[in-house]
């Protein structure tokens, strides 16, 4: 990993990386719940072993890296039981396998960097790492992105399908746009920074995760939006004020748990924007949502993953 500020320059992070291989339809899945525990930065491998019958059968590799903290341990144990699910709702599939090792300073913060590029998301973001450089056109947005160790490049789909929400909610309703905008579990603040870029005069970004949280602080003064985007590093559900845009890109799981409070957040006629949802969970995510107060306005899919926008049906008075 890089050297942080007021760290020797030899001094040696140490890492627990895990391999898990998986077929191909578990691949997304699991990629989602290893950040979700906080995996510091995930990437996949196509592994292709010959089944009993000499015929190839496709398998994925999934590494990620788990910080070597007093965490590591229940991380651990929820991956297992993660794992134990999987199993139960998918016999179908191969059972996925763990294998595990303790690396010091994998230098994974360096590495990854050259698969990270100039990346245009919707039709007037792009978005581009720091140290890369691009000539934007007509009407691009550019957003400048040192993800450190914090989830968020924009390419991920879940990300891009929220950029693309966002970009329509914004650029078409200036009542919106005016007022003030949440982005849940912000990671590296890129729908923040993107809320602001697009015209929002307040933006709050919330993420329990301090290095994240200083993180988008970093990169919301790269990108010059200080002035209308606050970090903060708490849990959304000690906010009490209105938002009439929110925008929360988590999980299904986490999502239906923050229901009531969302609700309780979104001002009348506000929008809702939720992302992190793989398909096989719109069953319980349509229940729970598509459910007074709200209104389903549009649903974006890519892959396997799936983005609802919601409106406040209660009209300001």
């Amino acid at each position: 990993m890089p050297a942080k500020q007021g760290m020797t320059p030899d001094k040696r992070e140490r890492w627990f990386k895990i391999e898990l291989s998986t077929p191909p339809e578990l691949v997304d899945a699991l990629a989602n719940y290893v950040t979700e525990i906080g995996a510091q930065g995930a990437y996949q491998e196509v592994l292709e072993p010959f089944a009993p019958n000499d015929r190839p059968a496709a398998l994925d590799k999934l590494n990620a890296f788990l910080p070597v903290d007093t965490r590591l341990e229940n991380r651990l144990a929820r991956l297992e039981t993660y794992l134990a699910s999987l199993g139960k709702l998918f016999p179908e599939y191969d059972p996925v396998t763990l294998t595990t090792e303790t690396i010091d300073d994998p230098d994974w913060g360096e590495q990854w960097k050259k698969y990270f590029k100039p990346l245009r998301v919707s039709k007037n973001i792009v978005i581009k790492p720091t140290w890369e450089r691009f000539t934007p056109q007509g009407h691009d947005i550019v957003i400048d992105i040192d993800p450190g160790m914090a989830f968020g490049t924009g390419q991920h789909p879940s990300t891009r399908m929220c950029l693309e929400a966002m970009e329509d909610i914004l650029l078409k309703n200036r009542s919106v746009r005016k007022a003030r905008v949440l982005d849940v579990g912000t990671g590296t603040g890129i729908l923040g920074i993107a809320s602001a870029k697009l015209g929002a005069e307040a933006v709050v970004c919330v993420d329990i995760d301090r290095n994240a949280a200083d993180i988008a602080r970093e990169n919301v003064r790269i990108n010059g939006v200080e002035d209308r985007v606050k970090i903060v590093n708490r849990d959304v559900t000690t906010l009490h004020d209105p938002f009439s845009l929110i925008i929360a890109n988590l999980t299904a799981r986490l999502l239906v748990s923050l229901r009531s409070h969302l609700v309780s957040l979104l001002t009348p006629g506000g929008y809702l924007v939720l992302s992190g949802i793989i398909d096989q969970n719109r069953p319980e995510m349509e229940a729970h949502f598509f459910a007074p107060p709200f209104v389903s306005r549009r649903t974006i899919t890519e892959k396997e993953w799936v983005c609802y926008v919601l409106q406040n049906k209660e009209q300001t008075p």
